[in-house]
């Protein structure tokens, strides 16, 4: 980031603070720079006798098919080979031993040095912090130490030791970019959690001998230094999203797990009630976790069940446990997620999504909403455990039910439709069934807090899926750090199903996670049901113009003809140039004719007509300058798709997109 840049962005982000923020941003520089001082002269204080640590009856292996056995050992493989998967699928060569201060996507390794003074976003400093940071969550790690529990093959242990050896000789407290974000340190107590607990704790052969009692004494030092870390540097005021909830997580777990410090009570309690806070306040009445971002719903709700889980697990040791109020917080955002999510499994991809995860406990680990609804249905209705990834977590997490609500509890079909909280309704017919249509409009605020900073402009949006099949979709994010032209169009207006006026999106950038102008969406009409489904609502993004701009979209579904009707008003004194957007799954054979869109399915056939005055109709697919007709399913990938655009110039005409749904 140049001087200039890194100059307005400071500017933007101080606009968007409190006065008490720019107090506290003030505090946390003073501790950073104390840090500076005092970094390299005080080692961790030396842990009490470790008896203190808790470790759960994790013996044994949970009852797995023979196929996820097998994946689950040819992955460990390969992690010992060094080739590790980051993000959702993406497999990448770490080295052997792993190089874990190197960016495994350029290869630029990160500074030595106290970590206060890594600027994170220079990319010749540290490569792309992202992928450095998603190596050293540690996820991988687990997996050496299922495959242990599996095998019982002293290999697994062995590389397992020299991967921890080695991160603990490479990352001393406080240096290098794996120190730079709570966060990161939260997940990655999270993980190492889990692996002290399938590995046996402290009695396990992994601390067997001198290099044993080593590499735990070590260790114990790495792990109090992360807690003391996190509860010095916990997000607070607009940026306390997800951020905060995963620190809170990882304290909470590292402080319950390793209570062996006079300073382990506080820290656990003072997580567990602030993590009861924001399990309330992160997420709607209706179950909708406000960042507006689909992907952290269930990145915070990850971290919400594992801290839950773990105290369940530790009550018995008179820990207290999380409250009903927090486990009905997670039973409506798994009622949420089940209700968008489609007969075929997709989740619309609203908002930012980077494919992080809390933990990856399965052999595809892709699936995350699958899991987490299977781990609702197993610890809130008491189903059998279906999901491996679930076997594997209650396995190494094992503890009573949680007093929780049964009123809150769905499953199967059980889901809703109107989410008026959290801004999202759904419309279509048949829902989890083969021949479902399932719609969803957006009519929610853009994002949460002062910066928004996981939202993207989509106010009025809606996407579709049939028989199981994505439709008009929203395309995703692609990346954070990539050039900021991506940056800004996945985020923007015209990447998504809505109206974009004189070619600006519908609320204003200030940065790569900043929103400086917010449009607010309003409901008009309400519906009264999604088979019968009659919308009106508006937002006021464009009322900055100089010509103010007021976009109203109504949405009506017909579901005994199976007909989708999208009307779109404009009012303004002066004529503006109007866009709006069709963006359509690639998969779909999508064809455009004097008579109108066809869109064709495995399963169905989507015939649609336009009408309106001076209508331009033009499929558009990959352009690059300025961008436009692109979807990104996983986190750094991008294809094609093609996007109807409507354009016309109005000051008050309506355009109208008429939808008939076919199966065949």
């Amino acid at each position: 980031m140049n001087a200039t840049v890194r100059m307005v962005w400071l500017v933007n982000r101080l606009r968007c603070m409190s006065v008490a923020e720019l107090g506290y941003r003030v505090r946390q520089a003073a501790a950073i720079r104390m840090g500076r001082r005092l970094s390299g002269r005080q080692a961790p204080p030396a842990p009490p006798p470790l008896p203190r640590a808790l470790t759960l009856a994790a013996d044994g292996v949970p009852a797995l098919d023979p196929q996820e056995i097998d994946a689950l050992l040819l992955d460990a493989d390969r992690i010992c080979a060094g080739h590790v998967v980051l993000f959702a699928e993406r497999r990448f060569d770490v080295g052997v031993p792993t190089a874990w201060n190197r960016d495994p996507e350029t290869g630029v390794t990160g500074p030595a040095i106290y970590a206060g003074d890594i600027a994170i976003t220079n990319r010749e400093l540290v490569g792309d912090i992202k992928h450095v940071w998603e190596l050293n969550r540690h996820l991988h790690l687990v997996r050496l130490a299922q495959a242990w529990s599996l095998t019982r093959d002293l290999r697994w242990l062995h590389a397992l030791e020299q991967q921890l050896r080695s991160w603990l000789d490479q990352c001393p407290p406080l240096t290098g970019p794996n120190w730079t974000s709570s966060l990161e340190l939260g997940i990655r107590l999270i993980n190492w959690s889990l692996v002290w607990q399938l590995v046996g704790g402290e009695s396990g052969t992994l601390f067997a001998g001198e290099a044993g009692q080593k590499l735990r004494a070590d260790w114990l030092g790495s792990i109090h230094a992360h807690c003391r870390t996190i509860a010095r540097h916990l997000s607070r005021h607009s940026s306390a999203n997800n951020h905060l909830i995963g620190e809170l997580a990882g304290l909470y777990v590292g402080a319950t797990t390793w209570p062996c410090w006079k300073e382990s009570g506080e820290w656990a309690e003072q997580a567990r009630r602030e993590l009861e806070h924001e399990a309330v306040a992160q997420f709607s009445r209706d179950g909708v976790n406000r960042e507006q971002a689909f992907a952290y719903h269930i990145f915070s709700s990850e971290f919400l069940f594992v801290a839950g889980l773990l105290g369940q697990a530790a009550s018995s040791a008179n820990r207290p446990a999380f409250s009903r109020g927090y486990w009905a917080a997670l039973q409506r955002a798994l009622r949420f997620l089940r209700s968008v999510r489609d007969v075929g499994g997709h989740v619309p991809m609203v908002g930012d999504a980077d494919d992080g995860c809390v933990f990856r406990l399965d052999a595809s680990g892709l699936d995350r909403a699958g899991q987490l609804l299977a781990l609702g249905d197993t610890v809130f209705g008491g189903q059998a455990d279906q999901h491996p990834g679930v076997r594997w977590l209650l396995h190494a997490l094992p503890g009573g039910r949680p007093d929780c609500d049964p009123h809150e509890t769905s499953s199967g079909n059980n889901s809703g439709w109107a989410f008026p909280d959290g801004g999202y309704l759904l419309f279509g017919n048949h829902f989890g069934e083969e021949r479902e249509i399932k719609g969803m409009l957006d009519c929610g605020p853009l994002g949460y807090l002062g910066i928004a900073a996981h939202g993207h402009a989509d106010a009025l949006a809606l996407t579709l899926s049939v028989a199981g099949e994505e439709c008009l979709v929203d395309p995703g994010t692609y990346s954070y750090w990539q050039e900021q032209k991506w940056r800004d169009y996945f985020r923007g207006t015209s990447a998504h199903n809505t109206v974009r006026i004189d070619g600006q999106d519908q609320s204003v950038s200030g940065g790569r996670f900043m929103w400086l102008k917010k449009a607010r969406a309003s409901i008009e009409r309400m519906p009264s049901s999604p088979h019968e489904f009659e919308f009106r609502g508006s937002h006021d993004g464009y009322q900055r113009l100089s010509d103010p701009v007021r976009h109203v979209r109504s949405v009506r579904f017909d579901g005994a003809s199976n007909t989708l009707v999208v009307r779109d008003e404009v009012s303004a004194r002066k004529p503006h140039k109007v866009e709006l957007f069709w963006h359509f799954a690639p998969e779909l054979d999508v064809r455009l004719s004097s008579h109108g869109l066809s869109v064709r399915g495995k399963r169905f056939v989507l015939q649609m007509q336009a009408s309106g005055a001076d209508l331009q109709l033009e499929l558009v697919r990959g352009a690059e300058n300025p961008p436009l007709g692109w979807y990104s399913r996983t986190y750094e990938s991008r294809q094609p798709c093609e996007v109807l655009r409507v354009t016309t110039v109005s000051s008050a005409i309506p355009v109208e997109c008429r939808f008939t749904i076919t199966f065949f």
